[in-house]
């Protein structure tokens, strides 16, 4: 299922920014993107990742970013500090004047205080991260809810064209029989050119008839199926596996008792199912 969220969390000056964008996928697979200060946390981040989300591609990027115009701030050498210090005081007493050094000119010496990326303090960092994280897997899961409500409408109305099309084979199904045994008694007189036909013949091949085109067993299991599609639908757990093995059991059904039908419109209406189930295992490839 697709999805796409944001989070920010902070840490004194600095901003974390998390990014998680999900695409279909028959299993879970997460993907991280971190800055270099917090490449240990990717471990964490991705069972965090996948606490929530079980199935779907996901992509996770996190950026780093202090709070100024610049991106940096400024840091001061102590260690050359204290050697400019010390070496204006040294021209002071050269020079016999008073040594009245302010830190001002001191921190104007080159190199003393400089512009740079802050070191990020890790466990502040971590804290960040895993918040903005928090808060973006809050709002793919939002937008990955509302998808499914859609999918889950979808899936419904193709469930009950399924049910639909069961009970019609239902209806079919002993019809088949009435079939045979006329179009049997029709070809014996034809064959035995008037002479009569043994009625236990003739119940005897109906029976075997009947044996072999039973699909009862089938479009009872069908309609077991479908329950728990439904079932498994109306469920709050991750539901897409069950899902996919469901839908193979009812090809499954549908292709054993396709192959025992013998009448046009019972085919007819065996292709229409099965071309409904590829649509909805298609579907159910979206499902969590």
């Amino acid at each position: 299922m697709t999805g796409f969220g944001v989070g920010r969390g902070r840490a004194g000056a600095e901003e974390f920014t998390a990014e998680l964008k999900a695409v279909n996928h028959k299993y879970v697979e997460v993907k991280v993107r971190l800055p270099r200060e917090l490449q240990a946390l990717e471990p964490e981040l991705q069972r965090q990742v996948k606490a929530v989300c079980t199935r779907g591609a996901v992509e996770l990027s996190l950026r780093r970013a202090v709070a100024t115009a610049s991106g940096s701030v400024p840091t001061v050498d102590a260690g050359l500090a204290r050697a400019w210090r010390a070496a204006l005081a040294e021209v002071a007493r050269a020079a016999g004047l008073p040594d009245t050094t302010t830190a001002a000119e001191v921190a104007s010496q080159p190199n003393v205080v400089r512009m740079e990326e802050p070191v990020l303090d890790v466990a502040s960092g971590t804290r960040a991260a895993e918040a903005a994280v928090a808060e973006a897997l809050q709002g793919l899961v939002a937008m990955r809810e509302r998808e499914g409500a859609a999918l889950a409408a979808d899936l419904l109305a193709r469930l009950d064209r399924v049910a639909q099309l069961v009970r019609e084979l239902e209806g079919i199904a002993p019809l088949a029989v009435e079939e045979y045994r006329d179009r049997l008694a029709a070809r014996l007189s034809e064959l035995t050119a008037g002479v009569g036909v043994e009625p236990q013949r003739l119940a005897q091949e109906l029976a075997l008839f009947a044996e072999r085109t039973d699909v009862a067993e089938e479009l009872t299991r069908l309609q077991s199926h479908l329950t728990q599609f439904r079932l498994l639908l109306a469920s709050a757990e991750p539901a897409g596996r069950k899902l996919d093995f469901l839908l193979q059991e009812m090809n499954r059904e549908v292709n054993t008792a396709g192959s025992k039908f013998q009448s046009a419109e019972a085919s007819t209406r065996v292709v229409e199912l099965k071309a409904e189930l590829e649509r909805i295992r298609e579907q159910v490839q979206n499902v969590e």
